[in-house]
């Protein structure tokens, strides 16, 4: 592990093939990032992303912006119910 640190990423083999790669992340960020771009789920939502905004149905970002603070609201005040709920269920037993 010190090794990655100072040195780099380490290629790890199996029978003379590349197995894996031992990568030491600088910060949690670097970490993220490393996670992220390994990722297949990510990757399938980039590229339908990157299609729809080729195709024309694409929004503008102020929409998007609009819609993230819509759906933000909406799971604080769902928040805001359960836990008035359970603080009323609480209080009945």
């Amino acid at each position: 592990m010190n090794r990655a640190q100072t040195e780099g990423p380490i290629v790890i083999t199996r029978n003379g093939k590349t197995a894996a790669v031992l990568i030491a992340p600088t910060d949690d960020d670097d970490l993220d990032w490393l996670l992220l771009s390994r990722s297949p789920r990510l990757r399938e939502i980039l590229d339908h992303s990157r299609k729809s905004i080729a195709e024309g149905r694409g929004i503008p970002s102020d929409e998007f912006w609009r819609q993230v603070k819509e759906r933000r609201n909406a799971q604080l005040a769902v928040q805001e119910k359960q836990a008035k709920y359970k603080t009323k269920k609480t209080r009945n037993k």
